[in-house]
């Protein structure tokens, strides 16, 4: 049984835990920013990575002493690496090396993209590779095929906002507050989804990509319009996204016959209706359908020392020159979306 610390700031939340490779979580820690980020309406990377330097140290402290566990006994240190706001991610990754040096341990650089995508299997022992993963937060919305540790094929990315990003604008637009995907879920459940007629970018396209700049924009437009209730913005807006979800996933689970499972994983995941629409369309494939419980989808550092865990497993260490990164693809091998930038 190996032991893994895992450290995780890529954006604005803190956080430390103890995995095993036993799948049993000995300990999480985590702090969030949303009182100082709240002004703002989103989060500010400076005072993200300031927070950081507050409060990782007395989590990882904390996450050692409720565990019963010395530094010494840890087998490996995992620390998210990138992507992410490159102030948090330095952060916590230079935090990792110098625990790792401290304690002659081994240091796992992690991808935060891919903590997400093996997330699932931390929560499901029964998960197999490879499957097919819808990967749904604020920075990013993919789908790839997940066919084991280090190896991921990625079918679609969006070609310019992520959904949880145009959750996030969407409440901000509305005077929802922050964080903005669950205010906007909240006051979708009191709200008419057929209200507002608004686009489904790329729906039915032959092109694998997501897109939905133009949705938010489409929601600026009703808002404005004075026509609509806000509740009802968000009820359509909310239908939308998910009906781009679901024709975007249709298609990918086209071209991965072998996939074993749909999986859904970040943020997104957590919204209920995205849920059950993924769950219906496994169930027209014959598929099983995986979601991580609500909490593991949300930044966590027990997924990050769970990626640790199955890529030490796997001989994957890193050196104490790895460096932090804000861009950083699982398939750094696929073909660059159209108009996406840096975001491919």
């Amino acid at each position: 049984m190996a032991l893994i610390l895992g450290l995780e700031s890529s954006c604005d939340e803190t956080a430390a835990a103890l995995v095993t490779s036993e799948r049993r979580i000995l300990a999480h820690k985590l702090a969030g920013q949303e009182a100082q980020h709240a002004p703002f309406g989103g989060v500010v990377p400076e005072i993200a990575a300031r927070a950081h330097v507050e409060m990782l140290t007395p989590l990882i402290e904390a996450a050692l002493d409720e565990a019963h566990i010395s530094l010494d006994q840890v087998d490996a240190v995992a620390a998210t690496a990138g992507p992410g706001l490159i102030g948090g991610v330095m952060v916590g990754l230079v935090t990792g090396k110098a625990l790792a040096m401290a304690a002659n341990k081994p240091l796992i650089a992690v991808n935060h993209l891919e903590g997400h995508a093996l997330s699932p299997r931390l929560a499901d022992p029964t998960l197999a590779f490879p499957y097919l993963l819808l990967l749904v937060s604020g920075g990013h919305c993919q789908l790839l095929l997940v066919e084991n540790v280090g190896r991921y094929r990625r079918f679609a990315t969006t070609i310019d906002d992520a959904a949880g990003e145009a959750f996030d604008k969407t409440a901000k637009l509305l005077g929802f507050g922050f964080p903005g995907g669950p205010a906007v879920e909240r006051a979708a459940a009191q709200g008419d989804a057929k209200a507002v007629p608004l686009p489904r970018p790329l729906l039915g396209s032959a092109e694998p990509h997501f897109s939905f700049a133009g949705l938010k924009s489409a929601v600026l437009r009703a808002r404005d319009s004075g026509q609509y209730r806000a509740e009802d913005i968000a009820a359509s807006f909310q239908r939308a996204v998910v009906d781009c979800l679901i024709d975007r996933t249709a298609r990918a689970l086209q071209q991965a016959p072998n996939a074993t499972a749909l999986v859904v994983a970040g943020g997104v995941a957590a919204n209920q209706a995205v849920r059950q629409a993924l769950q219906g369309l496994a169930a027209q494939y014959g598929l099983r359908f995986v979601a991580p419980p609500l909490w593991l989808c949300t930044d966590n550092a027990a997924m990050i020392a769970w990626a640790g865990a199955e890529r030490l497993a796997a001989g994957l260490t890193d050196n104490l020159d790895v460096p932090a990164r804000a861009r950083w693809p699982l398939d750094a091998t696929a073909e660059k979306a159209r108009g996406a930038g840096v975001k491919a």
